[in-house]
C-alpha cells in the first residue's frame, strides 16, 4: 500500500513494474473507491526515475484525506505493468491512528468476583 498526502505539492509514488522501457509511453491512473470515479489520468514517457531496483513518478495528485484509491500503470497495448491501493492521510505514517484526537479512554471502579 502506498501512502500519500492531501498536498497541492509534488508527491512521490515508487513501485517496482513488472516491465518497463524507457521508450514506451505509460498511462497511470488512480480510481477513487470512495467516490467510484477517475481522479488522476496522465499519460508519461520517460518520467519514471530508475532508483536501484525501484522506479519513482513524481506528480500532483488530487488526493482527499482518509479515501482509499487504486493505481494503475499499463502500457500502450493495456497490459497492466503496476497496480496498488493508495491511503491518503495528513497522520505521520508512525503515529497513525484510526481514532486520532477522537477517542478518550474511562475508568472504572468495576471489580470482578471470580468464583
Amino acid at each position: 500500500m502506498i501512502i500519500l498526502q492531501d498536498s497541492d505539492s509534488s508527491q512521490t509514488i515508487s513501485f517496482i513494474p513488472r516491465e518497463y522501457s524507457g521508450s514506451i509511453t505509460y498511462s497511470v491512473d488512480i480510481f477513487s473507491e470512495t467516490e467510484n470515479k477517475s481522479v488522476y489520468s496522465q499519460d508519461h514517457t520517460g518520467d519514471f526515475s530508475l532508483v536501484k531496483y525501484y522506479r519513482q513518478l513524481s506528480a500532483i495528485f488530487d488526493l482527499k484525506q482518509d479515501n482509499f484509491y487504486t493505481i494503475e500503470i499499463t502500457d500502450p497495448s493495456n497490459n497492466v505493468i503496476f497496480r496498488d491501493k493508495i491511503f491518503c492521510t495528513n497522520q505521520q505514517v508512525l503515529d497513525y491512528s484510526v481514532n486520532n484526537n477522537n477517542y478518550t479512554t474511562h475508568s472504572s471502579n468495576n471489580e470482578f468476583i471470580v468464583i
